[in-house]
Order: structure tokens, then sequence, then C-alpha cells
């Protein structure tokens, strides 16, 4: 598999000519999208789904069945199913948007785990019950401290990690959270800049 990082959540996934996107936001490039066989929304929120630039692709879309998306038709999707998209099997799981201040927000959220090996959380931090090869993890929200992602990188014990939710956070902040996962955890964990593969 090849995967590429793009800014913030987005992340393409290319196989045997098939190509797999996940969480296209508003903040994403629109070169994550060229070629799309289907996309994958772990939730309703802007930085995760552009919706005017989903609306006229003409590919399938899966998100959150309770997801509220105005003026995007999606295959909805439940926590424990699993299907098939751009012909990656996907299991969805998690439920729910973690949470900022006050219980809020409150939404739906999936994370996915694609061929059994890479795992896209959106903004939760919900542990899958089978062993993750890949994990992309977020490394910096209005829900999320640093502590928090380590301890869900040791918790989910990856081969390997990348970053992925880190379009608000400037340089030299990214350089102490990459600094922080890396010696903290033991699950190579690596960062990627929009646009770089591997």
């Amino acid at each position: 598999m090849r995967i590429t990082k793009y800014t913030h959540a987005c992340v393409r996934i290319e196989h045997g000519g098939r190509v797999l996107v996940i969480d296209p936001g508003t903040w994403s490039e629109p070169a994550a999208l060229a070629g799309a066989d289907a996309v994958l929304v772990t939730h309703e929120h802007a930085d995760h789904v552009d919706v005017l630039r989903l609306a006229g692709l003409g590919v399938p879309v899966y998100a959150p069945a309770e997801a509220d998306i105005p003026r995007l038709e999606v295959n909805g999707v439940s926590s424990g199913t699993e299907f098939t998209a751009a012909g990656f099997r996907i299991r969805a799981v998690g439920g729910r948007h973690a949470f900022i201040y006050g219980g809020q927000p409150d939404c739906a959220n999936l994370g996915y785990v694609i061929e059994d090996a890479v795992y896209h959380p959106g903004d939760s931090l919900h542990v899958p019950e089978q062993e993750i090869e890949t994990l992309l993890v977020p490394v910096q929200g209005s829900w999320l401290k640093t502590v928090e992602a380590i301890d869900f990188v040791k918790a989910v014990r990856p081969q390997r990690a990348f970053a992925i939710h880190d379009a608000q956070i400037n340089g030299r902040g990214l350089g102490s959270v990459n600094g922080w996962l890396t010696e903290e955890t033991d699950h190579g964990y690596r960062y990627l800049s929009p646009g770089e593969s591997l």
C-alpha cells in the first residue's frame, strides 16, 4: 500500500490501481482526490469533509449513519460494520467524537481499519480490538493533549505510527509534539509532511 499524507487529517491510500481517500476536509489539497475511487469520512466537521468538493466528485462517500452532512449523498455506516470501498476491506470502529469541553461536541465519529492493517481514528482515541500495523495518530486538537496521543499509540501498539490532525499547530509546536511521540513511544513514529508518501 502507498500512503500519502495531505494537510490535516486527509490521507490517500493506493494499491493495485485503486485509490481510497480518508477525510478530505476544507484544509486539504484538491490533489488528494485526483482519481479517487471512494472516500471515507470519519465525521461531519469541515476540517474532515469538504462537502462542495465531494458533492461534485461522483464517487461513493461513506460516513457515519448518524452524521449531519447536508447536501452530500453518503452511504451510512455504523460501528462494527464491515464493507468494501474502492476494493479495500474496511471495518468501522468507535462511535463518538472526543469531547472538547462540557461534553461538546457530541457527534458521530467512526474510525476506519483498512485491510486489517491501517487505522484512521478521526477525532477520537478509540482503541480497536485487533492488532494494527499502521496507526494514523492525531497529534493536535482542541480535544487532545499530547499525553493522550502518546498513551493512544502505546495502547494500540502498532508497528508504525504517522501523524495526522496537525494543521492548527505551528512548526515549533509540531517539533515538540513529534519529539515527545518519538521519544516516548517505541512504535516507529514518524512525521510525514503534506504530500509525502511511503
